[in-house]
């Protein structure tokens, strides 16, 4: 039986990992001046920190479309697989509901909810494949997926939250008083919604290393296969430290893996915003 695991753009896997695991990557959109581009193949990052900086605007995000969803899923099973497809959060974009759509017309698609974004989706994908390479069904994929997803812990810590501000998720006068006490917010995903927790202050690189210390320290919940260092534009020199960090917390990850945020959650969050996500038992 042959399998195909396809994900939306916003799981923020490395191509490295993409091509280590043989995923298919299906993108969102990210609309600058009215023109939507695909994230990850027509817009990159760096493309989106130059139009705020030269704006002041912030890009719009939008979900993929019904027809793109019919063209990969017609795709995949015209060539004989049953496709396992992994969405960002149904309550972040109405992509989970049209691929809904999509798989009730095509047939022989699972459509996993993966209730998070960035790399706490990309922890649902990466074990759909860890359970295809185990020779599971689409189906069993699927379910075991959707057991998984409440077993996610997904957080970040935000330098500054002008682009929350910008892109409607925050009040002015939030954003204001946020500013003037120099906090650095730590949004967590619980249920599938974003969250806002405890809130930092000072020196963003001094905050991380504070919100990792919270996130680890004295953890008996953890499932040690494999951890995300995922963030937007930060300093070279304060990754090495969080690696640090983490190492020295949990000595007993199999895999500390490093990568850096899509257009998606970059057009939220801005530059210099850091979480480590991982499984609890």
């Amino acid at each position: 039986m042959k399998v195909k695991i396809i994900s939306d753009s916003t799981c923020d896997l490395s191509k490295e990992l993409i091509k280590k695991y043989n995923i298919s990557l299906l993108p969102l959109y990210i609309s600058i001046d009215e023109r939507a581009k695909k994230d990850g193949l027509e817009i990159a990052p760096e493309d989106i920190y130059r139009y705020v900086e030269e704006t002041g605007k912030l890009p719009k995000t939008s979900a993929t479309n019904l027809g793109d969803f019919i063209e990969i899923f017609s795709y995949w099973h015209n060539k004989g697989y049953s496709i396992v497809y992994f969405s960002i959060s149904s309550h972040f974009s109405s992509s989970y509901h049209n691929a809904c759509i999509a798989a009730d017309e095509i047939g022989d698609v699972y459509v996993v909810d993966s209730k998070n974004l960035s790399t706490g989706q990309g922890l649902v994908v990466l074990h759909g494949a860890d359970l295809l390479s185990r020779g599971k069904s689409a189906e069993e994929i699927k379910n075991e997926c959707d057991k998984l997803t409440s077993r996610i812990e997904a957080s970040f810590v935000v330098d500054s939250i002008d682009y929350l501000y910008k892109g409607g998720r925050c009040s002015a006068l939030v954003a204001l008083g946020a500013n003037l006490l120099k906090l650095k917010p730590c949004i967590e995903v619980i249920d599938g919604k974003m969250i806002p927790s405890k809130k930092y202050r000072g020196n963003i690189d001094r905050v991380i290393l504070d919100y990792v210390t919270d996130r680890l320290k004295d953890r008996n919940d953890i499932v040690y296969d494999r951890i995300f260092i995922t963030h937007t534009k930060c300093n070279p020199e304060t990754i090495r430290l969080v690696r640090d960090r983490v190492t020295k917390l949990c000595p007993n990850f199999n895999e500390i893996i490093e990568t850096t945020a899509g257009c998606t959650v970059t057009s939220h969050c801005g530059p210099n915003t850091l979480g480590v996500l991982f499984v609890r038992k």
